[in-house]
């Protein structure tokens, strides 16, 4: 066996049993906190409420290791299962080899084909799990016109950017890789441009915030913390999902604040400013840049990269491919990188937990840290958000500190503020 092949194969089977020991270990902590509420929420939260949480993180995370063991052997299919030599080889018989017909069709062929891996337990999760604890409002009609369009989406944008990378690998020399970052780069800028007026209305509608008061409330937050915004939008998130939520989205002038329908029903005003202040938070702080730039540097630096090993047989045929090419390499890359990254999971994780404590931070010195933490024990209650994470699964996955760290931070920058 190639040491490459070698190699993938520990680093995928040691990913798998991670991802498995981390799913376990949180599910039997999980379970061996659901009879007691946590003291700092036992005045807000009921038990049922409590078990409730619990219950539905367990079944989450039983689905994500089906997930993980699905992800697992589809990875080992394509590769020395001899997936992905088989695509090559009948493609290769309808197009020209290494053509940029042949090209497209490969790489949208293994799309394909992980979506409709993922396609049962995303069933699964909205009509079984979201359904039994009370959060789904999906029809299966919504579920599959979504799909469709999801998928005439990612063609539309998908497709023209991977006939020009095919097109810059093929005639930009040894510095391909440089120009299809930058292509790269400018699509993702573009689609978060185009991402609020013309692909999120596709999905769902968007009105102007009518709410007099809390229009004024806000109206007022924005013009202490110096933010501008091209308008006060509600989803209609309750036609898919109980959850609530509030984002901003877009950039420069075509900036939005979007509230769900669900969350300005569940929370008061003051309650929606707290929130709306600690997404202010993220903006001043300039998080959601600074993760792009992180975003782009990485990818400037795998790209490199596969500068490198795309002109190496060994990088092939140690992953069970006898007919080298771009588009091959481009697939190969896609499914390689994610099992040598893994273990960079909590540092991302890390980073981003960093961002929601600053955020808490700017909330709590431009709108009230009381009505933040009141907001955030009804969206816990409501979403049914386990109080009771296990400590490494949460820092090696959790986007967000843990409840009880993130009320106690906020408790205190409200003590500190107290005259």
């Amino acid at each position: 066996m190639h040491p490459f092949a070698a190699a993938f194969l520990a680093a995928l089977a040691a990913a798998t049993a991670l991802r498995l020991w981390l799913a376990r270990r949180h599910i039997a902590h999980v379970a061996a906190h659901r009879g007691a509420v946590p003291a700092a929420f036992a005045d807000a939260i009921a038990l049922e409420a409590h078990q409730k949480a619990a219950d539905y993180t367990i079944a989450k995370t039983r689905l994500a290791i089906v997930e993980a063991l699905a992800g697992a052997l589809l990875v080992l299919a394509l590769t020395f299962g001899g997936g992905l030599q088989a695509l090559a080889d009948f493609w290769g018989g309808v197009f020209a080899p290494n053509g940029y017909a042949y090209g497209i069709a490969l790489v949208a062929s293994v799309a394909v084909i992980g979506g409709l891996v993922e396609l049962p337990a995303s069933l699964y999760r909205t009509f079984v799990i979201e359904a039994r604890f009370g959060f789904n409002r999906m029809t299966l009609a919504l579920f599959l016109a979504d799909l469709a369009k999801q998928t005439v989406v990612a063609a539309a944008l998908g497709l023209p950017l991977l006939a020009l990378v095919l097109w810059l690998m093929a005639h930009m020399g040894s510095l391909w890789w440089l120009y299809v970052w930058i292509a790269w780069a400018a699509f993702n800028l573009l689609v978060l441009a185009l991402y609020p007026t013309l692909i999120a209305p596709l999905f769902n509608r968007f009105s102007p915030l009518e709410d007099a008061d809390l229009r004024r409330r806000i109206d007022a937050l924005l013009a202490r913390t110096g933010f501008r915004a091209s308008g006060l939008f509600v989803m209609d998130g309750s036609k898919r999902s109980n959850h609530g939520n509030a984002y901003f989205t877009g950039f420069g002038a075509a900036k939005r604040i979007v509230f769900f329908d669900t969350l300005l029903e569940r929370l008061a005003p003051p309650e929606v400013e707290a929130v709306l202040a600690h997404e202010l938070g993220h903006f001043r702080r300039r998080h959601v840049w600074k993760r792009v730039a992180w975003l782009f540097a990485a990818s400037l630096g795998f790209l490199a990269v596969l500068g490198w090993l795309i002109d190496r047989p060994w990088f092939y045929a140690a992953l069970g491919v006898h007919t080298p090419g771009t588009a091959m390499a481009l697939v190969l890359f896609f499914l390689v990188v994610p099992v040598f990254t893994f273990l960079l999971q909590p540092l991302a994780s890390r980073y981003s937990r960093r961002h929601e404590y600053e955020a808490d931070a700017y909330a709590a010195r431009h709108a009230s840290a009381p009505d933040l933490v009141r907001a955030l024990v009804k969206l816990y209650k409501d979403n049914a958000a386990t109080l009771t994470p296990d400590p490494l699964h949460s820092a090696f996955y959790d986007s967000h500190p843990p409840a009880g760290l993130r009320i106690a931070r906020l408790e205190s920058l409200a003590a500190g503020a107290a005259p």
